[in-house]
């Protein structure tokens, strides 16, 4: 609505106090509509007054001064403002029209609704027509400045469409009240009956609206809305509060609730695991079904809204063509484009401050919720600080009273008369004892007598504390289990020997070595009593006994399977003995080669002659299979064939520098190899492939080069004494076994020290041996122990030799305290034999 009357300028305050300030200079005919302005500029107020909601509006456009009166300017068509030149409040007008800021969109005519002003002006035309024509003119001109005014702002809000719009709370019942009052004021004229009318007209008002503002009130939800924003929250950790409501007033946090409240309300509640945290109020909300939904749905990974379409067709609500109009006129500064110095800079002091350490960047404190417990006695955790003690080390705790201290102890807890007895019988050695002290029963707490021995263990007490010192020491935890390797199952590394198949009986006394032919089909054993025997493994039976004349040390089957032909140590002498069994051709042959001797062409020295003397068997001996005597000037105890079975050493341990002899026995010579004495020459033995001589002396095993006449290596055997030794078919492993208990694998590219040193057996170890074809080697000992083990040798030199203990085989018997003396395996079969102290031969498969 515009102002009727002059066209001079006229201004309203509007105040929170619905005040109304009249012209001067107005004529009682304009009251009626400076009451309607009035009242509408009023009703303006009160609806800012009841949403809180509009204000915010208001003050985001601006709109309102900081005094908070609200001044409103009308206007004439044709731009210039109406009313009178002498309003009083004419020169606060000035303020808002002249401001830069003020916007026309913001005119009065959005307030209000343009059909309840026409329907109130029709009406007012109906009534004042019939008194008088000049009101009647003086009204028509004002309603179609109205109309004009109405169409003009219609104009300007189609271009410049306002940000916001005012919400009208007052209904077309008020209005229309309102144009009927002003219409019986006009009648009176009465100037005090119009100011009567007027306050009781805004009391009527007052409680219309009153009852209207609580449509749409929403003040339970506010009084727990947090007004602070989208913060970091932890900010009020060290508050007793979570920020402040519309009010302004401090929304407190909720009382923390224990382990124990919350385990009661999970148990009690059945909205509980619907209940969450709202972080802005610390308050408990349950989740409705539908909110649930759409967790539910956004967990699966799903629309949250069940009814949208996401197939449906699209709609460009947004054009994508780019306007060439710009939306604010005014073009951007410059400073928008460029960063700002002064905050260039003092970034650039903080950044120095923190590097030179002046200042220090404030870390986040991260506090948790839980509630912190502590333990009454700290120095039941931590070390109690002593100052003049560095590194003080606490006493330990004395154990805590058990059921049977009580001065009322259950009946299973007193001692009866057996065990008072022993306890009693413990006397002497009370640390053996379960209880230092007999339980006792008593009625009341107050019969219990005084502590007899309280004296005693305080001081005993005391004694441990003073004479036993408390260090500090690096103990490592080692588990037994760690120490052992991880070595593979037993039972993939078959087959090995596991069982006794067969026992060979016949000799008299202890059978000292035993020696396998080459095909596996018969073995010799040579024996104490004299004698040695022809065995067939199969079947177990003696297929000849041949007496010899001495004590057997060593019997050894000639490796040449073109001959027929055993090597047995018997004393001083070294027999030549064909079996006669297998093959008769071969036999045959071996007979007519070793018939005669060959011619000596070479001068044989005075040092081999008084050592060794070649000798043919004479008719009586040839019956028995013995060929050719080798006799020697001292005993003999280990006899070992070359591979090709040509040559053979002789060991006597006794010889000295001429302890070790070798025979060629195409040629039947002899010759002394060593012309210095390195030791007690315990065994001999010949390399599998290369020219090497491997001799064992008590302690060490030193292995020549026969082809270069030099040592090539002396290998430590780190123990008091060797007994025997035995090559691996490759050549390049050698096994060692000891008097000490020992059993040593040696590799001979590896090291001049043993690889492993295994300790197996309880006594002596007489006997070690090789397979020549299964990835097996043995150890007999004095204990009556045969131990097999898998030792796989690889090809590829990186990789070092497995070594596993398969199987203990202990079925000997005890005599006179030896056990096992010789040890060897079937040649082509994982058999393994045996010879002992009982006189038997075993065989194990």
């Amino acid at each position: 609505m515009a102002a009727v009357g002059t066209g001079k300028k006229r201004k309203f305050i509007v105040s929170g106090r619905n005040e109304y300030v009249p012209d001067a200079s107005e004529e009682l005919v304009d009251t009626r509509h400076a009451y309607q302005d009035e009242y509408f500029l009023t009703s303006i107020t009160n609806d800012d007054d009841s949403s809180d909601e509009d204000d915010e509006e208001l003050d985001e456009s601006g709109k309102n001064d900081d005094d908070g009166d609200d001044e409103v300017v009308f206007e004439d068509d044709d731009g210039e403002e109406s009313g009178s030149e002498d309003s009083g409040a004419s020169s606060l007008g000035d303020e808002i029209t002249g401001d830069a800021d003020y916007d026309s969109g913001s005119d009065y005519s959005e307030y209000g609704s343009e059909e309840t002003e026409h329907e109130e002006e029709g009406e007012v035309e109906e009534e004042e027509e019939e008194e008088e024509e000049a009101e009647e003119r003086k009204n028509d001109e004002s309603s179609k400045g109205i109309k004009v005014s109405d169409k003009s702002e219609e104009k300007e809000s189609a271009q410049s469409k306002p940000l916001f719009k005012l919400k009208q709370t007052t209904s077309s019942k008020i209005n229309k009240s309102s144009t009927k009052l002003s219409s019986t004021i006009l009648r009176n004229g009465n100037k005090k009956n119009v100011m009567n009318e007027l306050a009781q007209a805004d009391e009527n008002r007052t409680i219309q609206q009153a009852d209207d503002e609580y449509k749409s009130d929403t003040s339970d939800e506010e009084d727990i809305r947090n007004t602070v924003g989208n913060i970091p929250m932890n900010w009020y950790d060290d508050y007793k509060h979570l920020g402040y409501d519309w009010d302004g007033k401090k929304v407190m946090k909720p009382l923390k609730e224990d382990e124990l409240d919350s385990f009661l309300k999970r148990m009690e509640d059945p909205n509980f695991w619907r209940t969450v945290r709202d972080p802005q109020t610390g308050q408990d909300v349950v989740l409705s079904d539908a909110d649930v939904d759409i967790i539910q749905r956004l967990q699966a990974q799903k629309i949250p809204d069940a009814n949208f379409d996401d197939a449906a067709p699209w709609v460009e609500w947004f054009t994508s063509e780019v306007m060439q109009t710009p939306i604010v006129r005014v073009p951007d500064h410059k400073r928008s484009f460029l960063p700002s110095r002064i905050e260039a800079r003092k970034v650039a002091k903080m950044v120095h401050a923190i590097k030179m350490g002046w200042m220090k960047p404030q870390e986040e404190k991260k506090k948790s919720y839980e509630p912190k417990f502590f333990m009454l006695w700290q120095t039941d955790e931590g070390v109690e600080h002593m100052r003049r003690i560095q590194n003080h080390i606490p006493a330990p705790k004395r154990h805590l009273p058990g059921h049977a201290e009580s001065y009322n102890p259950p009946p299973e807890y007193l001692f009866d008369k057996r065990e008072l007895k022993e306890w009693n019988k413990l006397r002497t050695t009370p640390w053996k004892r379960k209880l230092h002290f007999i339980p006792q029963k008593y009625n009341s707490l107050r019969a219990v007598p005084a502590y007899d021995r309280f004296v005693n263990e305080r001081f005993q007490r005391c004694l441990d504390l003073y004479l036993c010192p408390r260090a500090r020491k690096m103990r490592l935890t080692i588990q037994p289990e760690d120490l052992l390797p991880q070595l593979p199952n037993p039972k993939d590394l078959q087959p090995f020997p596991t069982v006794m198949s067969m026992v060979y009986e016949g000799h008299t006394d202890m059978v000292r070595s035993i020696t396998v032919e080459s095909k596996g089909q018969y073995m010799v054993s040579g024996s104490d009593d004299l004698t040695v025997k022809v065995w067939e493994i199969s079947t177990g039976r003696c297929l000849r006994t041949i007496p010899v004349g001495g004590v057997v040390r060593s019997v050894s089957w000639c490796p040449n399977q073109a001959l027929a032909l055993i090597a047995v140590a018997a004393d001083r002498k070294v027999l030549l003995v064909n079996p006669g069994v297998g093959d008769h051709l071969v036999c045959s042959k071996t007979d007519v080669l070793l018939e005669e001797a060959p011619e000596q062409d070479v001068v044989v020295s005075e040092r081999v002659k008084t050592a060794v003397q070649w000798e043919q068997a004479s008719e009586d001996v040839w019956k028995n299979g013995i060929r050719v005597i080798i006799n020697h000037f001292k005993e003999v105890k280990q006899v070992a064939w070359h591979g090709r079975g040509d040559y053979f050493a002789t060991v006597m341990p006794e010889g000295q520098n001429r302890s070790v002899i070798i025979h060629q026995l195409s040629k039947r010579r002899s010759q002394v190899p060593f012309s210095k004495s390195k030791g007690l020459v315990q065994c001999v033995l010949f390399h599998p492939i290369r020219p090497f001589f491997f001799v064992a002396t008590q302690k060490h095993v030193r292995v020549y080069d026969l082809a270069k006449q030099e040592l090539v290596k002396k290998l430590h055997s780190n123990s008091k004494w060797i007994s025997s030794i035995a090559i691996h078919p490759g050549g390049d492993n050698l096994l060692v076994g000891t008097y000490d208990r020992k059993m040593l694998w040696f590799d001979l590219d590896l090291s001049t020290k043993p690889y492993q040193t295994l300790r197996l057996h309880g006594t002596a170890v007489r006997g070690v041996a090789y397979h020549k074809q299964y990835p097996l080697f043995a150890s007999g000992s004095d204990d009556r122990s045969l131990i097999i083990c898998h030792g796989m040798v690889y090809n590829d030199l990186l990789q070092n030799p497995l070594i596993v203990p398969l199987k203990r085989l202990s079925n000997h018997e005890p005599y006179n305290d030896f056990g096992i003396f010789d040890v060897i395996f079937h040649p082509t079969q994982p058999w393994v034999f045996s010879s002992g102290a009982d006189k038997t031969i075993r065989l194990y498969t």
